[in-house]
């Protein structure tokens, strides 16, 4: 029965669970603005610093034409070459640091919501640390692969002494990214259960990897539509945000400029607390399908 049951149908049963126990989301959003809030103030006084080096009168960005497209990718283009190096030297130390406190504040901040779900698993703060670590690599050599494909086809069909191919480039920028993120599909999936296998089943990070990758079709199509579901809510809740955000233009002239920047920082807490949410209902149905699948005595394991 539990097994014919879609991942969907339960859905929203997941969703009250968390709703009712919102200690459990507070963690979770707790964890990553702790490392969000403080990245962003460093990129954005990084910004400042390297704007005021090389200000934006002297790059031409303060008279981009926006009426001509092409005459303002050039212009952007060049304001780029030289910004480059300076973006380049904060990125070189920022990238490290930035990358080293989120596997280890992900590591920690995953570890309590789990716990926090279930008091009986254990806190295992390095071996998340190290999961997290290998997500979290494998999405950089993904996205810098992606990144280095569309600069060989940028290169070899956009050229300065010929007219630009468009059509070819589209096709191959399509093409290329729908390879990356099918690639990238097929390999997250051991990669995002795997922190789940070790505390549920006691192993360790290697061997947890080894497991995700053979969760066997009616697990891994129950992950799958959980995850397509998700997908189509974070896109629910861009567009909601987008809504709200758009809602007081009309009325821009009334309510001035403050009240506008209100509504745009309030929408765009509303998308990032939801998103959140929507983080924790999904670990609570890969707990709860793991059980069906996996675990030999779901009634003993239950959650509270």
């Amino acid at each position: 029965m539990a097994q014919r049951l879609r991942g969907t149908q339960s859905l929203v049963s997941y969703m009250g669970w968390v709703h009712n126990r919102p200690s459990i989301a507070f963690i979770e959003i707790a964890w990553r603005w702790l490392f969000g809030i403080p990245l962003l103030l460093v990129c954005w006084k990084q910004a400042l610093r390297i704007l005021a080096e090389l200000p934006p009168e002297t790059t031409g960005l303060n008279s981009i034409d926006a009426q001509n497209p092409w005459v303002a990718v050039i212009q952007l283009a060049n304001a780029w070459n030289m910004y480059q190096p300076h973006v380049l030297a904060v990125l070189r130390w920022l990238l490290p640091v930035a990358a080293l406190v989120w596997v280890v504040v992900s590591g920690l901040g995953r570890n309590l919501v789990l716990r926090r779900m279930d008091e009986r698993l254990p806190f295992r703060p390095l071996g998340m640390i190290t999961l997290q670590a290998a997500w979290l690599a494998v999405l950089a050599a993904t996205c810098w692969g992606w990144f280095r494909c569309l600069q060989w086809v940028a290169a070899s069909h956009i050229t300065a002494d010929a007219e630009p191919d468009l059509i070819g480039y589209s096709i191959w920028a399509i093409f290329l990214s729908l390879a990356f993120s099918t690639a990238w599909a097929l390999v997250s999936w051991a990669l995002s259960v795997a922190p789940l296998l070790m505390l549920l089943e006691g192993c360790n990070p290697a061997v947890a990897l080894g497991r995700g990758l053979r969760l066997g079709k009616p697990f891994t199509s129950k992950l799958a539509e959980i995850n397509l579901v998700m997908g189509i809510v974070k896109l629910a809740l861009i567009v909601l945000a987008m809504v709200f955000s758009a809602a007081p233009l009309p009325f821009s002239d009334e309510l001035g400029g403050d009240a506008l920047h209100f509504v745009w920082i309030a929408s765009t807490i509303f998308y990032l607390v939801a998103n959140d949410y929507f983080h924790v209902v999904r670990l609570k149905s890969f707990v709860e399908f793991w059980k069906v699948f996996r675990c030999e005595d779901a009634a003993k394991l239950a959650m509270r």
